[in-house]
């Protein structure tokens, strides 16, 4: 039966219920189709940009909670811009990552948190490569000269301000080895040089492992003008003149003496 303004009849409508093998199928496509450019270049463009968007994403707008999520490839290639929340010690700190900058929102849209308990777990501690401070007061031990005044220049100078951190490794604490870069007056400063500079630091003197990312020789030249110059560390006698490095080495012989002392 036909029903009522319809123009297909049954016959019509069994052959097309009829099976089509695949070959006739395939044979049946109008190609032509595809061939025109209007027809595919949109949707390639639209798949490449949503493509292209993850991978920035992931590389450069990310946030990066701690030191354990940074991808292997991202040292020696990458920088960390973000905002320094604590500072530990006068070669070391906190960072909190913020991706993109003002561009990406952060300071106006998105604020870094003020508050510890809302930091935890979400900063990056950063070594500052190729420096040694002055050590402090730690686990009983004394402090070095000039180890407050290393910490509180630190403090002043980069406390609070947004940094960009060149990342070369992780190290045995954990913390990322890093050349940081700071903004003064408009002109970017090198933190570490500009420590060396004063006296506060001397060049980091370990036997193997040492990272100054390829600033070795700059940072020489900047310790010993300080030493000429008789600036922070160096303005004491030179017989009494003791660096980080052989501190930590003394204090590592004395301490079996001090605990069988006390037993």
């Amino acid at each position: 039966m036909v029903w009522p303004f319809t123009s297909v009849s049954r016959k019509d409508d069994d052959s097309s219920k009829r099976a089509v093998s695949w070959s006739d199928s395939l044979n049946g496509t109008d190609w032509q189709h595809y061939k025109d450019p209007r027809n595919w270049v949109p949707t390639l463009l639209v798949t490449t940009t949503v493509l292209a968007s993850l991978q920035i994403y992931r590389s450069y707008l990310r946030r990066i909670p701690g030191a354990v999520h940074i991808q292997p490839n991202f040292f020696r290639k990458r920088s960390l811009f973000g905002q320094v929340t604590s500072v530990g010690d006068g070669d070391n700190f906190h960072l909190y990552h913020t991706p993109g900058g003002r561009l990406a929102g952060w300071g106006w849209l998105r604020n870094v948190p003020a508050k510890k308990a809302e930091l935890r777990n979400r900063t990056i501690p950063i070594r500052i490569a190729g420096v040694d401070a002055p050590e402090g007061a730690h686990f009983g031990r004394p402090a070095q000269p000039f180890a407050t005044d290393a910490l509180a220049w630190l403090s002043s100078y980069i406390l609070g301000r947004r940094v960009r951190a060149r990342i070369y490794k992780r190290d045995q604490y954990d913390r990322i080895v890093a050349t940081v870069f700071v903004r003064r007056f408009l002109i970017r400063r090198d933190v570490g040089l500009e420590m060396l500079k004063r006296g506060l630091a001397t060049t980091y003197e370990a036997k193997s492992g040492a990272e100054f990312g390829g600033l070795e020789e700059k940072y020489k030249a900047a310790e010993r003008k300080a030493k000429a110059k008789k600036r922070g560390m160096w303005s004491g006698r030179p017989e009494h003149f003791e660096s980080p490095r052989e501190y930590k080495a003394r204090m590592n012989l004395e301490e079996p003496h001090n605990s069988n002392t006390n037993s």
